[in-house]
Protein backbone atom coordinates (compact mmCIF):
# COMPACT_ATOMS: atom_id res chain seq x y z
CA UNK A 1 0.00 0.00 0.00
CA UNK A 2 3.01 2.26 0.25
CA UNK A 3 2.62 4.03 -3.17
CA UNK A 4 5.44 6.48 -3.82
CA UNK A 5 3.32 8.18 -5.74
CA UNK A 6 -0.24 8.24 -3.32
CA UNK A 7 -1.35 11.01 -1.04
CA UNK A 8 -0.13 11.52 2.93
CA UNK A 9 -2.99 11.26 5.01
CA UNK A 10 -2.87 13.70 7.77
CA UNK A 11 -5.00 13.35 11.05
CA UNK A 12 -6.14 16.68 12.11
CA UNK A 13 -6.82 15.41 15.64
CA UNK A 14 -9.86 17.28 17.46
CA UNK A 15 -8.30 18.71 20.01
CA UNK A 16 -6.98 21.45 17.85
CA UNK A 17 -9.96 22.90 17.43
CA UNK A 18 -9.81 26.05 19.20
CA UNK A 19 -5.98 25.87 19.73
CA UNK A 20 -4.06 28.42 18.74
CA UNK A 21 -1.70 26.04 16.73
CA UNK A 22 -4.56 25.28 14.43
CA UNK A 23 -4.39 28.25 11.77
CA UNK A 24 -0.47 27.30 11.20
CA UNK A 25 -1.76 23.63 10.96
CA UNK A 26 -4.02 24.66 8.34
CA UNK A 27 -2.08 26.78 6.36
CA UNK A 28 0.69 24.14 6.10
CA UNK A 29 -0.99 20.97 5.27
CA UNK A 30 -3.08 23.62 2.60
CA UNK A 31 0.77 24.20 1.37
CA UNK A 32 0.83 20.80 0.40
CA UNK A 33 -2.52 20.78 -1.64
CA UNK A 34 -2.89 17.51 -4.02
CA UNK A 35 -0.51 15.78 -2.12
CA UNK A 36 -2.73 15.29 0.80
CA UNK A 37 -6.25 14.47 2.47
CA UNK A 38 -7.21 15.75 6.28
CA UNK A 39 -8.74 13.06 8.56
CA UNK A 40 -10.45 15.30 10.79
CA UNK A 41 -10.91 14.46 14.47
CA UNK A 42 -14.33 14.27 16.84
CA UNK A 43 -12.79 17.43 19.07
CA UNK A 44 -15.95 19.10 20.97
CA UNK A 45 -18.31 17.36 18.61
CA UNK A 46 -17.36 13.90 19.84
CA UNK A 47 -17.65 15.01 23.37
CA UNK A 48 -20.54 15.68 23.56
CA UNK A 49 -21.46 12.51 22.08
CA UNK A 50 -19.44 10.29 24.93
CA UNK A 51 -21.36 13.17 27.78
CA UNK A 52 -24.96 12.41 25.97
CA UNK A 53 -24.16 8.76 26.23
CA UNK A 54 -23.48 8.82 29.70
CA UNK A 55 -26.58 10.47 30.52
CA UNK A 56 -29.12 9.17 28.07
CA UNK A 57 -27.48 5.54 27.86
CA UNK A 58 -27.86 4.83 23.97
CA UNK A 59 -25.72 1.69 23.01
CA UNK A 60 -22.50 2.21 21.66
CA UNK A 61 -23.20 1.57 18.19
CA UNK A 62 -25.36 4.78 18.28
CA UNK A 63 -22.56 6.21 19.70
CA UNK A 64 -20.32 5.25 17.11
CA UNK A 65 -22.36 6.65 14.35
CA UNK A 66 -22.73 9.53 15.70
CA UNK A 67 -18.87 10.67 16.80
CA UNK A 68 -18.41 9.85 12.59
CA UNK A 69 -20.91 12.41 12.25
CA UNK A 70 -19.09 14.42 14.90
CA UNK A 71 -15.87 14.37 12.54
CA UNK A 72 -17.66 15.18 9.48
CA UNK A 73 -19.15 18.43 11.81
CA UNK A 74 -15.36 19.44 12.93
CA UNK A 75 -14.38 18.73 8.94
CA UNK A 76 -17.01 20.54 7.55
CA UNK A 77 -15.35 23.53 9.71
CA UNK A 78 -11.97 22.67 8.49
CA UNK A 79 -12.81 22.76 5.24
CA UNK A 80 -14.35 26.49 5.78
CA UNK A 81 -11.14 28.08 6.83
CA UNK A 82 -8.91 27.88 3.78
CA UNK A 83 -9.97 27.92 0.31
CA UNK A 84 -7.74 25.11 -1.08
CA UNK A 85 -10.04 22.58 1.60
CA UNK A 86 -12.74 20.26 -0.02
CA UNK A 87 -15.06 17.51 1.66
CA UNK A 88 -14.59 14.49 0.29
CA UNK A 89 -17.20 11.39 0.87
CA UNK A 90 -15.81 8.68 -1.27
CA UNK A 91 -12.89 7.31 -3.03
CA UNK A 92 -13.76 8.73 -6.25
CA UNK A 93 -14.00 12.49 -4.25
CA UNK A 94 -10.86 12.26 -2.86
CA UNK A 95 -9.13 11.77 -5.79
CA UNK A 96 -10.83 14.32 -8.09
CA UNK A 97 -9.91 16.99 -5.15
CA UNK A 98 -6.24 15.76 -5.59
CA UNK A 99 -6.09 15.91 -9.20
CA UNK A 100 -7.45 19.02 -9.06
CA UNK A 101 -4.93 20.11 -6.56
CA UNK A 102 -7.01 20.42 -3.26
CA UNK A 103 -6.89 19.37 0.27
CA UNK A 104 -9.60 16.58 0.09
CA UNK A 105 -10.92 16.98 4.00
CA UNK A 106 -12.57 12.89 4.46
CA UNK A 107 -16.45 12.97 5.24
CA UNK A 108 -16.72 9.08 6.29
CA UNK A 109 -20.23 8.97 7.53
CA UNK A 110 -20.63 7.46 3.60
CA UNK A 111 -17.68 5.05 3.33
CA UNK A 112 -17.62 3.75 7.09
CA UNK A 113 -21.41 2.53 6.56
CA UNK A 114 -20.67 0.69 3.65
CA UNK A 115 -17.75 -1.04 5.98
CA UNK A 116 -17.84 -4.26 7.73
CA UNK A 117 -14.56 -4.57 8.93
CA UNK A 118 -15.03 -1.06 11.22
CA UNK A 119 -16.21 -2.09 14.93
CA UNK A 120 -18.34 0.23 16.55
CA UNK A 121 -16.57 1.01 19.34
CA UNK A 122 -14.77 3.62 21.36
CA UNK A 123 -11.61 1.69 21.04
CA UNK A 124 -11.78 2.92 17.58
CA UNK A 125 -11.43 6.70 17.08
CA UNK A 126 -10.74 9.03 14.57
CA UNK A 127 -6.54 7.43 14.52
CA UNK A 128 -7.72 4.21 13.30
CA UNK A 129 -10.09 5.79 10.87
CA UNK A 130 -7.46 7.50 9.75
CA UNK A 131 -5.00 4.38 9.16
CA UNK A 132 -7.87 2.56 7.99
CA UNK A 133 -8.51 5.07 5.09
CA UNK A 134 -5.07 5.68 4.01
CA UNK A 135 -4.99 2.04 3.26
CA UNK A 136 -8.05 2.07 1.22
CA UNK A 137 -6.92 4.83 -0.65
CA UNK A 138 -3.52 3.71 -1.57
CA UNK A 139 -1.88 6.48 1.18
CA UNK A 140 2.34 6.30 1.33
CA UNK A 141 2.03 7.98 4.76
CA UNK A 142 -0.15 8.46 7.74
CA UNK A 143 0.30 11.37 9.98
CA UNK A 144 -1.36 11.73 13.22
CA UNK A 145 -1.10 15.16 14.82
CA UNK A 146 -1.59 15.47 18.33
CA UNK A 147 -1.68 17.82 21.02
CA UNK A 148 0.95 16.64 22.63
CA UNK A 149 4.86 17.10 22.59
CA UNK A 150 7.15 14.03 21.65
CA UNK A 151 10.59 13.43 22.71
CA UNK A 152 10.74 10.75 19.85
CA UNK A 153 8.32 9.95 17.18
CA UNK A 154 10.04 6.52 16.91
CA UNK A 155 7.34 4.94 19.42
CA UNK A 156 5.34 1.67 18.43
CA UNK A 157 1.72 1.86 18.04
CA UNK A 158 1.45 -0.60 21.01
CA UNK A 159 3.14 2.11 23.54
CA UNK A 160 1.07 5.02 22.51
CA UNK A 161 -2.15 3.20 22.48
CA UNK A 162 -1.20 2.49 26.60
CA UNK A 163 -0.29 6.28 26.99
CA UNK A 164 -3.72 6.88 25.65
CA UNK A 165 -1.94 9.21 23.12
CA UNK A 166 -3.90 7.16 20.15
CA UNK A 167 -6.89 4.28 20.67
CA UNK A 168 -6.61 0.85 20.90
CA UNK A 169 -7.56 -0.19 17.41
CA UNK A 170 -4.96 2.02 15.43
CA UNK A 171 -1.95 -0.74 15.88
CA UNK A 172 -3.85 -3.52 14.53
CA UNK A 173 -5.36 -1.44 11.91
CA UNK A 174 -1.20 -0.24 10.74
CA UNK A 175 -1.03 -3.83 10.44
CA UNK A 176 -3.63 -4.35 8.15
CA UNK A 177 -3.17 -1.35 6.16
CA UNK A 178 0.68 -1.72 5.47
CA UNK A 179 0.66 1.73 5.70
CA UNK A 180 4.10 3.90 7.66
CA UNK A 181 2.45 6.14 10.81
CA UNK A 182 4.23 8.90 12.26
CA UNK A 183 3.62 11.15 15.38
CA UNK A 184 3.54 14.88 15.16
CA UNK A 185 3.30 17.31 17.90
CA UNK A 186 1.20 20.82 18.01
CA UNK A 187 4.12 22.99 16.66
CA UNK A 188 5.63 20.50 14.26
CA UNK A 189 3.76 22.28 10.89
CA UNK A 190 6.98 22.61 9.16
CA UNK A 191 8.68 19.36 9.76
CA UNK A 192 5.06 17.62 8.68
CA UNK A 193 5.40 20.03 5.24
CA UNK A 194 9.09 18.81 4.70
CA UNK A 195 8.52 15.41 5.22
CA UNK A 196 5.27 15.04 2.56
CA UNK A 197 7.52 17.27 0.44
CA UNK A 198 10.95 15.38 0.73
CA UNK A 199 8.83 11.62 1.81
CA UNK A 200 11.42 10.91 4.51
CA UNK A 201 9.80 10.23 7.97
CA UNK A 202 10.11 7.72 10.82
CA UNK A 203 7.62 5.47 11.10
CA UNK A 204 6.16 4.75 14.72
Amino acid sequence: MDDPDGPVVVKLGGSFAFSVHLRAWIEAIAACAGRVVIVPGGGPFADTVRSAQLRMGFDDRAAHEMAILAMEQYGRALASLDRRLSPADSTETIRRELNAGRVPVWMPARMTRLANDIAPSWDLTSDSLAAWLAGTIGARRLFLVKHVAFHSRAVGGDDLAATGVVDKELARQLKKSAVDAVVFGPTDHDAAVAAIREGAVTSI
